[in-house]
């Protein structure tokens, strides 16, 4: 029993669906205290964050990371209940064990040793936790972030402990990830019997050239980091349910996963364009969910990736691939930001898992990454 692993069991044996934190932060918190970190317990709604800082001189590395997790499924198909950590032929099973409880026991356990051996250090370090990151995300590190950024409080470094790992832990770090970008797009057309074509307009039909000529477009040629940046429709919805009804509108839903080579901004004004082109009565509702965002290669890259040789004897690579993460909010205050953690084959499935030899490691990272940056 390493000491990381002993605080994973404690946080993995809380029941903490989304967005429940079940105690793991006070847990977290008790750790910090004895460490001289002022703690400020952060509650919007009914989600619980803290943000934790132990000096007030630059620069201020900030591990960020959540105490939520996604629901079980049916517990039947676990082998073992998912809120009673189990280790067994070499892995640690439970729910959250990947995503992303072991990266917070690392981080603890991290600070501790780097406080122990260097209590005078140069510079600052925080976290940032919340448990409204697998949820709506409205309650959560967003609203932190805010509150940090009324008070003009910036970070220099962040590593945020998501499961990053490709094939072996290490194998990847993320430097970036793509903006989020969604509309609803109602189409207008005339309802009638579609025996009598002259009497209608037919919205479907209408729009049909539109979003060919969106699937056609190419939005940017992305860039050294990024892919291009994708269009998607996800949902088409018109219509009565009967065969002999033309509907009176219809209802389109899409998405762009969008790179820093775009801005929300200049996308919106695209598909306007192409959509007043085509001479449409249309209604267009957009929801931002994150901006892209980026951190080239530079001292946050450099500290983690070589402690990522030294600790797992790995050469990490750089990716922006994925979904968002927390880090869309976070890098609005932070210059650098990345994130690295366990594996991420398991992560929301059932059986959810990491090797526990890969968890003291992870803490050696972590510590490695603070003696680089803060010493």
């Amino acid at each position: 029993m390493s000491a990381t692993l002993d605080l994973a069991l404690d946080l993995l044996g809380r029941n903490s669906v989304t967005p429940e934190d079940a105690g793991c932060q006070e847990l977290m918190i008790s750790r910090l205290e004895p460490l001289g970190f002022k703690i400020e317990r952060m509650r919007f709604g009914e989600v619980d964050n803290f943000y934790a800082r132990r000096g007030d001189t630059g620069p201020l590395l900030v591990f960020a990371g959540h105490t939520d997790v996604v629901p079980t499924g049916p517990l039947a198909q676990w082998h073992t209940p998912p809120f009673e950590p189990t280790i067994k032929d070499g892995m640690l099973y439970a729910r959250g064990a990947a995503d992303m409880k072991t990266s917070l026991a690392a981080f603890i356990t991290a600070i501790e040793a780097f406080v122990d051996q260097h209590p005078d250090h140069p510079g600052s370090i925080g976290l940032l936790i919340t448990s409204d990151e697998e949820g709506v995300a409205v309650n959560g590190t967003v609203k932190v972030v805010e509150a940090l950024k009324a008070r003009n409080e910036r970070i220099d470094y962040c590593i945020v402990g998501e499961p990053t790992s490709s094939k072996v832990v290490g194998d990847m770090i993320k430097n970036g990830r793509r903006g989020s970008l969604s509309g609803k797009l109602i189409v207008k057309g005339i309802q009638g019997h579609i025996a009598y074509p002259q009497l209608v307009k037919n919205p479907i039909h209408m729009v049909a050239p539109a979003i060919k000529d969106m699937v056609d477009t190419v939005w940017d040629a992305g860039n050294d980091y990024f892919p291009p940046t994708s269009w998607q429709i996800s949902n088409i919805n018109g219509g009565t349910g009967a065969t002999n009804v033309v509907p009176g509108e219809v209802e389109i839903l899409f998405n762009f996963r969008f790179s820093t080579a775009s801005t929300a901004e200049s996308l919106q004004q695209r598909v306007h364009a192409i959509l007043d082109s085509h001479d449409l009565d249309y209604n267009l509702t957009w929801e931002l969910s994150g901006k892209p965002f980026l951190t080239p290669e530079g001292s946050l890259v450099s500290a983690i990736s070589g402690a990522i040789e030294q600790a797992f004897g790995v050469k990490p690579e750089l990716s922006t691939s994925g979904g968002t993460s927390d880090g869309r909010f976070i890098a609005d205050i932070a210059a650098q930001v990345v994130e690295f953690g366990p594996l991420n084959a398991t992560i929301h499935k059932i059986n959810e898992c990491v090797a526990v030899a890969d968890i003291e490691p992870l803490q050696h990272a972590y510590k490695l990454t603070l003696e680089a940056l803060l010493t």
